[in-house]
């Protein structure tokens, strides 16, 4: 059936346009492109250099960058199984600024093929848009991305997606092209939270991980609600400046 559906509604490449002979328009070749982040901080999911002893087979070690041992994040781990680069800036670009949330499950599943298992969580949480943000855009990319891997992974199926507890209402300004210190100073008291979270696993769901200031914020509102484990589960982690 999948062999005739695709003869007759030929999915073709994002990336190079080619057929891509599957039921997501991702080719196995441009797929092999892409970065995967298999050697990174266990908290905040910095891609880092792999240490000597992990270049052969073996158990992956839970190491920390220098940031997280100094300064440890409000969020308990990061599973970015991507590093970001010009394609995945592509596609990503594509579903969130062109309105092609086509897309969706391709970068749903490309999520749960290369992220580490996760863990049992109670809650998954959509970053939320600011109402104007919601009303340009048309919908809220994070959601989407939430709902999606709701539905395609069973051992998250017993969490429940909250998008309406977590509000953001005030109109932040766009985070790209600013350092990390002006987007903490951007993100300060952003969110507010009206659900009952004590003693919950909570799973932040997003994007594109860069300094972390949205999903700082977002995990101290959440604790202060009396979240008792918070992790960010997003696409992709953009790799340190110069890396």
């Amino acid at each position: 059936m999948n062999t005739l559906v695709e003869g007759l509604f030929p999915n073709y490449c994002i990336l190079c346009g080619l057929r891509s002979h599957g039921p997501l328009p991702l080719c196995m070749a441009c797929e092999r492109d892409l970065h995967p982040n298999t050697s990174c901080c266990h908290r905040c999911a910095l891609p880092l250099p792999p240490p000597q002893h992990q270049l052969q087979a073996g158990p992956a070690q839970q190491v920390l960058c220098g940031n997280c041992l100094q300064a440890p994040p409000l969020f308990d781990r990061v599973l970015a199984p991507w590093i970001y680069c010009d394609q995945l800036a592509h596609i990503i670009g594509r579903w969130k600024f062109h309105g092609e949330t086509r897309l969706t499950p391709l970068l749903a599943s490309l999520w749960l093929k290369q992220a580490a298992t996760p863990g049992s969580v109670d809650l998954l949480i959509p970053v939320p848009l600011h109402w104007r943000r919601l009303w340009q855009r048309g919908f809220n990319q994070s959601e989407l991305l939430c709902r999606q891997l709701h539905l395609l992974a069973p051992a998250i199926a017993a969490a429940r997606v909250d998008h309406r507890s977590v509000k953001r209402p005030r109109a932040t300004a766009a985070q790209s092209g600013i350092g990390a210190r002006r987007r903490a100073a951007n993100m300060r008291g952003a969110f507010t939270a009206t659900g009952l979270y004590a003693n919950l696993r909570i799973a932040i769901v997003d994007d594109v991980l860069t300094t972390g200031a949205t999903a700082s914020a977002l995990a101290d509102t959440l604790l202060k609600a009396g979240a008792n484990h918070v992790e960010l589960w997003c696409l992709a982690r953009t790799p340190a400046p110069g890396g």
